[in-house]
């Protein structure tokens, strides 16, 4: 579970990294007042959705590539700088766009219904991709006990307000069926007259996603580098430089699959399977939170155990049948009702039944076991609203991740461990 769990992440920042790279070209086109396909190359003789070939994405990946190898306190430095221009850029689309607002762009406020509300949602993950790779920073933070939950709920909190803010703005500037997906936003300002307005928001944007890239590049590469210090993936991937004190040889392996992803996938694609990834992401953490809390190897006893195995089974059982019920189109309130109620007498019964293993010595999550299963409730049901395909290629990276795990690093990676055991 862990490792697939390894592999979804990585999988998350690639193609995360992917998506921003290609939204990239968008917006630059939309400086120099071209389409976005403009400076795409047209392979006509690929599928649609993989037609489209984004040489501009390539390169932007491979400068952010450079930069991430170069020095993780210069990347910090620029970051630093970045954010607080960034920052100056949203507030000045947020008054800007407000002054052209216009409240009847509002009445027709879910033009797509609930349905469309829980599709919605279920991409917007897209934007929380990223705050984890804090936790891969501990090594390089002088007290990250303390500075890494303040920096996780500190910046989740800022940058969810911003989304909303910016999502009301544009919605006030345009009406819903005319914003653009390429550039929303530079297309928003042109509509309203505002054609000087568009060239700020551009280099705010091109500024915004080459950061988000690097940031990216730093945090997907430290988590290869931890998974290859267990030995899961080849080792040299865990190889530190010895100058720039960065890992070179992970964030290149990186980088170099975001690159061939983004030179042909769209975005389309890649918004949904992102999603998937991140929604199975989170899940699992909360899976893994109420079994670090729960269960102790050697000292909970087997009757404790096995109520957290039922609690467990349960709670994502009725999630998956709520999310199931949701995506055959289930309108009845019955289904719903009784899935919810199994939910929510499960996780009662964990709540009382069983007793805590271990508690945290700093910070911990409130309210357990009530939080992290409403967790994984949301983030299985939210899976629902994901289309078909985007989980047949998820199921097919799955079946990769495991036929590389069984028959080739499983067996050497225990016959290495054996080795070392017996002095060898």
């Amino acid at each position: 579970m862990a490792f697939i769990a390894a592999g979804n992440i990585l999988l998350e920042y690639v193609i995360g990294g992917a998506a921003v790279a290609r939204s990239w070209t968008s917006y630059f086109a939309t400086l120099l007042n071209h389409h976005p396909n403009d400076f795409r190359i047209h392979a006509a003789s690929l599928n649609p959705d993989y037609s489209r070939l984004d040489p501009i994405a390539v390169a932007v990946i491979a400068i952010v590539c450079l930069a991430a190898v170069s020095s993780t306190k210069a990347t910090s430095r620029f970051n630093y700088v970045a954010s607080i221009v960034h920052l100056a850029i949203i507030v000045f689309i947020i008054i800007a766009g407000l002054t052209q607002a216009n409240p009847k762009n509002l009445s027709d406020f879910t033009p797509f219904g609930v349905r469309g509300v829980f599709s919605a949602s279920a991409v917007l993950f897209f934007a929380y991709v990223g705050f984890d790779a804090v936790s891969t920073m501990a090594e390089e933070t002088k007290n990250p006990a303390k500075d890494i939950p303040l920096g996780l709920v500190g910046a989740m909190a800022i940058t969810t307000g911003c989304y909303c803010l910016l999502a009301l703005t544009l919605c006030l500037m345009q009406p819903y069926s005319q914003i653009d997906p390429d550039a929303p936003f530079s297309v928003a300002f042109q509509a309203i007259g505002m054609d000087w307005a568009k060239y700020i928001v551009a280099f705010g944007a091109l500024k915004g996603m080459t950061t988000v890239l690097l940031v990216s590049a730093v945090g997907q590469a430290r988590y290869l580098t931890h998974i290859a210090r267990t030995h899961m993936v080849p080792p040299w991937l865990a190889e530190v430089h010895a100058t720039t004190g960065t890992p070179v040889n992970a964030t290149v392996v990186m980088l170099v699959a975001t690159a061939v992803i983004a030179f042909f996938t769209s975005l389309g694609i890649l918004s949904n399977l992102l999603s998937i990834s991140t929604l199975f992401i989170f899940m699992m953490v909360a899976v893994a939170l109420l079994v670090r809390r729960y269960y102790v190897s050697g000292q909970t006893n087997d009757s404790d155990r096995n109520k957290l195995i039922a609690a467990l089974v349960l709670i994502l059982a009725s999630s998956m049948a709520t999310a199931a019920y949701w995506a055959a189109g289930g309108m009845g309130w019955a289904g719903y009702l009784v899935s919810v109620l199994v939910w929510l007498l499960a996780t009662a019964f964990l709540w009382w039944g069983v007793p805590q293993a271990r508690a945290p010595q700093t910070w911990g999550v409130p309210l357990v076991p009530w939080l992290p299963s409403a967790s994984i409730a949301i983030n299985t049901f939210l899976l629902g609203s994901i289309d078909g395909p985007s989980f047949v290629r998820f199921g097919i990276w799955t079946a990769l991740l495991l036929v590389y795990y069984f028959f080739g690093l499983h067996a050497s990676y225990d016959t290495a461990k054996a080795a070392s055991n017996d002095g060898v």
